[in-house]
């Protein structure tokens, strides 16, 4: 099955642009992946330590009740593993998620 995306475009000031892009280099990522990271993180940051009802309801359907510390270590499982498996099979990255 497919995974649907969307595109967001975002409005960055020239000097935070530039630490984006020097941390994903250090990191040895794209940009996308680095800014899919950040977000993810601290949108499951926010909604973990909400205790308002939508968010525990939030916490409850789309994060089986797992702690931040377990969601983290999964997101920074699967990067590791798309960056592995790019290097051991010699894929390029597609034009859209190059830095």
């Amino acid at each position: 099955m497919k995974t649907k995306s969307s595109s967001l475009t975002i409005r960055v000031p020239h000097e935070l642009k530039e630490k984006i892009t020097l941390v994903a280099e250090h990191q040895g990522i794209s940009v996308n992946q680095l800014a899919m990271y950040l977000f993810t993180k601290e949108i499951t940051r926010i909604i973990l330590s909400s205790e308002e009802d939508q968010w525990k309801k939030l916490k409850s359907d789309y994060l089986s009740n797992k702690t931040e510390e377990e969601i983290v270590l999964g997101f920074e499982k699967v990067l590791n593993k798309i960056k592995s498996y790019h290097g051991k099979n010699n894929i390029e990255l597609p034009d859209w998620d190059k830095i």
